[in-house]
């Protein structure tokens, strides 16, 4: 069971890499063939051939899934772009689930450690949670069914099934003699694509989405009103490590904080004429500045937003390029309960760039990979409203360049290895699993947990361990709150002590300052 990200959450790989896989769903339309039919007659023809003659000869027993829709199938894809992809039943309904914004389950966070799987997080209030489900619970039984031999996949699908049932979880949890059975009912479990809006500064809001999907533009709206948009002054949007989703959420989204009428993007392919999308709502009068943060993991919709933000001055751009992901694919459903996302059209951003990056002369892994961050197109250049010189060929670029400082040698040793989330474990193994308001790591916990790292062998010296005090409080107070509170409260301190957001907040006065421009030029422009 997946919630996506940063860093309060420990994800699979292979999630984020079907989710820029994927990336921007269009709206679903039929594509008429082009092919010539007596070629694609005697292309079916030799294929057909050629897997009678393995069908027939090789060693081992064929299966058709593995053959066809594991290899032929997805080895045809692969040679259009790096974007268009078959789902199998089980990929297909995660696509699905991701869309609409919920899945039934118990909703915890799981993930392999060790050939085990063990929980991350439970939601909060969700029914892992209100039954005592804790981080570092080894899962050990479903239902009755031995986990031992199962991948965390399976295990997952487990967990999940009609809203209302019972399912029984034996797990065993550090500082417990006995396994622990916990006996949960499912229940409908909201996967959240916007994170709760919080106040970071008097008047200084920030909001993060994390995709989008079908409950996106509803959950904006609600975020707003609950801050009481009159009372926002600056607001900061959080566009980091999404990986894009639905096309007409990406404009919604726009939508709500662009003047009405105003180009979001517009899109063509071979079998559909150019369609544009305008804002039909708008930003009701709202304008305060905006700082949008990306990074080279923004994708697709998340490109959407930032571009049209950009093209018409409405926003500042913080952070890396973006992925560089104009590509928009048309999911057709299948036989078997599969799909098959195709690319069906280009989009392009309000100034009339096309941002997909080159793909031609590069492998996929290196494409999405992604480390050359100053990819441009110099043909593809571009004006934004004021004037200010846009390209495309690269992403969106940011207006102004920020990266997170890089990890030293000593941090990625105790992040690669799970350091913060093994001692959280042990310590709570031995400890009641609450913490006063406010808590912050003390001379006592960080005592406690250097002698944990000596115990388990971490190679460091006494001044590596002083010099990255702080790095550690942080990381460590997070991972406490997850179990203490919840993976809300650990969020709050995430972000609260991030120093992207700290130079967002910096740069409000350049979100001020372009907009306010912006309208001198423009008025300027038609007054002529």
């Amino acid at each position: 069971m997946r919630q996506k990200r940063r860093s309060v959450f420990y994800f699979p790989l292979i999630i984020g890499f079907c989710s820029l896989l994927g990336g921007l769903y269009g709206p679903r339309v039929e594509v008429a063939s082009a092919a010539n039919e007596d070629d694609l007659k005697n292309t079916i023809k030799a294929f057909t051939r050629i897997y009678s003659v393995v069908e027939e000869n090789f060693a081992d027993k064929v299966s058709p899934d593995k053959t066809v829709f594991k290899g032929a199938i997805p080895g045809m894809l692969r040679t259009l772009d790096p974007h268009s992809n078959f789902f199998d039943p089980r990929d297909f309904q995660v696509l699905r689930e991701d869309q609409k914004g919920h899945y039934f389950g118990v909703g915890m966070h799981v993930a392999e450690r060790n050939r085990k799987t063990i929980v991350i997080a439970p939601f909060p209030g969700s029914p892992a949670y209100r039954a005592g489900l804790r981080p570092g619970d080894v899962i050990l039984v479903v239902n009755d069914k031995p986990t031992d031999n199962l991948n965390v996949t399976e295990v997952a699908d487990l967990l999940k099934g009609p809203r209302g049932t019972p399912v029984q979880i034996v797990v065993s949890r550090e500082g417990s003699d006995k396994p622990l059975t916990f006996n949960v009912i499912r229940d409908e479990i909201s996967r959240k694509s916007v994170e709760d809006a919080l106040w970071i500064r008097p008047g200084i809001a920030y909001l993060d989405i994390q995709q989008f999907n079908e409950t996106t533009s509803p959950e904006l709206e609600e975020n707003l009103k609950r801050l009481g948009e009159a009372n926002i002054k600056g607001l900061i949007l959080d566009l980091r490590n999404n990986p894009g989703g639905l096309l007409n959420e990406g404009v919604a989204v726009a939508d709500r904080f662009l003047r009405k009428d105003q180009t979001i993007v517009s899109h063509r392919g071979r079998a559909s004429a150019e369609k544009p999308y305008v804002a039909r709502r708008g930003n009701r009068g709202h304008e305060y500045p905006i700082i949008v943060l990306v990074d080279r993991y923004s994708a697709s919709a998340a490109e959407i937003v930032a571009g049209a933000l950009q093209d018409h001055d409405r926003a500042w751009i913080l952070g890396e390029n973006t992925f560089g992901k104009g590509l928009v694919q048309t999911v057709f459903p299948l036989n078997d309960n599969t799909g098959l996302a195709l690319t069906t059209a280009k989009y392009y951003t309000p100034s009339g760039r096309l941002i997909q990056r080159d793909y031609s002369h590069t492998s996929f892994l290196d494409y999405y990979n992604h480390k050359d961050l100053e990819t441009k197109n110099p043909l593809d250049v571009k004006m934004t409203d004021s004037g200010r010189t846009v390209y495309g060929g690269g992403g969106i670029s940011p207006d102004e360049k920020y990266s997170t400082p890089k990890a030293n040698k000593f941090q990625i040793q105790l992040s690669s290895k799970a350091a913060f989330f093994n001692f959280t474990k042990r310590y709570f193994g031995t400890h009641e699993a609450k913490l006063p308001a406010n808590w912050a790591p003390d001379i006592a916990i960080m005592n406690d947990f250097h002698g944990y790292l000596l115990k388990e062998g971490f190679n460091f010296t006494e001044a590596e361990f002083a010099e990255n005090v702080d790095w550690m409080k942080r990381f460590l107070r997070r991972e406490m709150y997850v179990t203490a509170f919840n993976v809300d409260e650990a969020r709050r301190i995430m972000v609260e002590t991030d120093p992207v957001i700290e130079k967002a907040i910096d740069s409000l006065s350049k979100a001020k300052a372009l907009l306010e421009n912006a309208k001198k030029m423009i008025a300027q422009r038609t007054s002529k």
